[in-house]
């Protein structure tokens, strides 16, 4: 059956599932994004890592400074005290456009110069080059893109959001209710999607259904929404690597924060918006995970002294190990899994970085009032 598709304007969930974590969690994001950002470079750094009991900034990332605009607009410039002006440094980004070569950052540039009111008419044409520029692309940038060109809904033109609807269909599995990690990528690990590959495509796709009332975008985003759900492990972890062809889990570590806290809320809230289903005890499941680990022995990535939320626990593990040895078997047979890494390689490792996306996608994800311009 498919999902009814609901009007854009309709009254928002009022799902509230942890306020006293999640006002803990804005008033870290206050305390640690200023600090993410490199005043001769213009831009936010790439991340913070603890180093020796310091924490060292690295690298810049236009991506990442983009998602800091769109979440600090979404959460309301007015309430902010920052080292930068955002509408300055959106108007740099898109300065860079030409020499842009990364669909999904070109599209984040596009989203974060419309959220702070900048003029993006010059940008849509180059995504589109970009998306015109090679067959297949990695479904989160083709997913970013979707979701800006739909929030950018008066500048974007409609042929372009429909192209780009249909490129990220392309890594829609129905019979999984799984996203490949690249629409039309082939390879030995072309079966392997992550759980950023889902909750992209949901949350674009179900902002798509409610601006053009498709109900093959909704339908996808909707049992997508029902199958990472279902997959949840039994603490709220939401799991890091999916079988495309099956719709199971490959590997669930390392479990993230920002998926937690930030990424999965905002696909949730917004398939909950667009189709009326409810996903909120995920939601809850998984913010309580965040405040309470059990591969922590109960402890938290939350580190209220440290003004930081550290970005993931991971195994105890060489180089990847797991995730790889796993998909090397799930290629051989998708039942296959290698036995005993639990007790060889156990999930107890905090990797203590923290990046400026994080952030600005939980400023996004808890917005009191969402882009509705589109």
């Amino acid at each position: 059956m498919t999902p009814q598709v609901l009007e854009l304007d309709a009254a928002p969930p009022a799902v509230d599932p942890a306020a006293p974590l999640l006002a803990r969690l804005r008033r870290l994001a206050h305390a640690a994004l200023p600090r993410m950002y490199d005043r001769r470079a213009g831009r936010c750094v790439f991340t913070v890592r603890l180093e020796n009991g310091t924490q060292a900034p690295a690298g810049i990332s236009d991506r990442y400074t983009a998602i800091a605009i769109i979440g600090v607009a979404a959460d309301g410039l007015d309430q902010w005290s920052l080292p930068f002006d955002p509408r300055q440094m959106a108007g740099t980004l898109v300065d860079t456009l030409p020499a842009c070569r990364n669909l999904g950052d070109a599209a984040l540039i596009a989203w974060a110069a419309s959220a702070i009111g900048a003029d993006t008419r010059g940008a849509w044409p180059h995504v589109e080059r970009l998306l015109d520029a090679q067959a297949a692309h990695p479904t989160v940038e083709l997913a970013w893109a979707l979701a800006a060109s739909v929030i950018d809904g008066g500048t974007a033109a409609p042929a372009l959001r429909q192209k780009l609807s249909a490129s990220l269909m392309r890594a829609w599995n129905g019979s999984a209710g799984i996203f490949a990690h690249v629409a039309g990528g082939t390879g030995a690990r072309s079966h392997v999607a992550c759980y950023a590959d889902q909750v992209y495509p949901i949350f674009a796709l179900s902002r798509y259904a409610g601006k053009h009332h498709d109900g093959a975008a909704l339908d996808a985003a909707v049992r997508c929404a029902r199958r990472i759900c279902a997959l949840q492990g039994t603490d709220g972890q939401w799991w890091w690597h999916y079988d495309h062809r099956t719709g199971g889990v490959i590997e669930g570590y390392p479990v993230y924060a920002i998926h937690q806290d930030a990424m999965g809320p905002m696909a949730l809230r917004a398939v909950e918006e667009a189709s009326g289903e409810a996903f909120g005890d995920h939601i809850t499941r998984g913010l309580r995970w965040l405040e309470a680990s059990p591969e922590l022995n109960g402890g938290t990535l939350i580190d209220d002294a440290a003004q930081m939320l550290w970005r993931k626990v991971a195994r105890r593990e060489p180089m990847k190990a797991t995730r790889y040895l796993q998909a090397a078997c799930t290629m051989l047979h998708p039942r296959l899994r290698a036995p005993g890494v639990d007790v060889l390689f156990p999930p107890a490792i905090i990797d203590y970085e923290d990046r400026p996306y994080h952030w600005g996608w939980f400023l996004y994800a808890w917005a009191r009032v969402q882009d509705r311009r589109s």
